[in-house]
């Protein structure tokens, strides 16, 4: 089970179940994917109930160890299929993940989570609670080699400065943004947390979102460019939703969350646009499009559902796929 993405590259999970917090969770692929391996003695047994997330949070401790053996430098989802900051994993397990991620540096690994209250806490806690020693007790719980543990410590606190290691440089922190209100809540907690990459995914993106707004973006406003505008956060990623309930994008909120990126000098990656696309109602007629369903937006935008292969990635007739440095 995988979710190798257009903006990652491996998956890893360590742990396996959910439960829904907001509107962008309504559809889940996820929770789709574990009902197919929800029954007796299968991975997701426990963790969905009549057909649902149910909270039920199971430890995968055997997948652990898993990115230290892959040599091979790649960007690393975490939890494609749960939330690494849900309030039933267990701190000390975090820290299990957190001193692999420390093991192999030769990876980038991407946290995402719609739970950044629990990030932030986390993180300060760990630094507060003396983030070498911590990590490096858990790489030797993790692996039964205390070299491992002795690595662990060096890399984050060797150095000139109090915390040079810290936060890990191979650490990409973010938050799920699928509409204004969630960006308001979220990105604030995101911008607190220690992290030496920060970033969002705008997936699904179910409203427009105004990055300078919420705090993401300084230096100017949506439609204005000003040549001191910068980013906070260090890459924004924009998606349409797929799956059978798919609900449309509409092409004016990727659009504007473009158009923030490029006045702030932000890394933008425009994934897909889910199983809708803007076509001309007049095409409703034509081959291809006969019997298919279609939603207008305004007079000018109507979205048609041609499946996420046919709709594609452009967004203006190119593909944008930007990374931080």
């Amino acid at each position: 089970m995988s979710d190798k993405s257009e903006w990652t590259e491996a998956t890893w999970n360590p742990l396996r179940g959910c439960s829904k917090v907001s509107d962008g969770c309504r559809n889940c692929y996820a929770e789709t994917v574990a009902n197919r391996y929800s029954g007796p003695g299968m991975p997701y047994e426990g963790t969905i109930t009549d057909g649902r997330w149910n909270g039920i949070i199971r430890l995968v401790p055997d997948a652990l160890i898993k990115p230290v053996r892959w040599r091979r430098p790649r960007r690393i989802f975490v939890n494609s299929m749960s939330d690494l900051f849900h309030p039933e994993v267990p701190q000390a397990y975090i820290d299990k993940v957190f001193a692999v991620i420390a093991l192999a540096p030769q990876h980038t690994f991407q946290i995402l989570t719609k739970r950044p209250e629990r990030m932030l806490h986390y993180l300060q806690g760990l630094e507060k609670r003396g983030a070498h020693q911590l990590l490096a007790d858990a790489a030797e719980a993790v692996t039964g080699d205390e070299d491992a543990g002795i690595f662990v410590a060096n890399r984050i606190s060797a150095g000139a400065s109090s915390k040079p290691g810290w936060p890990l440089k191979n650490v990409w922190l973010g938050v799920s943004v699928e509409n204004q209100k969630a960006a308001d809540v979220r990105m604030p907690l995101l911008l607190e947390t220690p992290a030496a990459v920060r970033w969002l995914s705008c997936e699904p993106l179910l409203g427009e979102v105004d990055l300078f707004k919420a705090g993401g973006l300084q230096g100017g406003a949506v439609g204005e460019t000003e040549f001191d505008a910068h980013g906070l956060v260090d890459w924004v990623v924009v998606g349409g939703e797929s799956g059978h309930k798919a609900r449309p994008m509409i092409p004016d909120w990727a659009r504007s969350l473009r158009d923030q990126c490029q006045a702030a000098g932000v890394p933008f990656l425009f994934k897909q646009w889910g199983e809708w696309r803007q076509t001309h109602d007049l095409c409703a007629g034509q081959p291809g499009y006969i019997g298919k369903q279609w939603f207008t937006w305004d007079p000018d935008t109507s979205m048609c559902r041609v499946g996420r292969a046919a709709a594609g990635r452009e967004l203006d007739g190119r593909i944008w796929d930007e990374y931080p440095d």
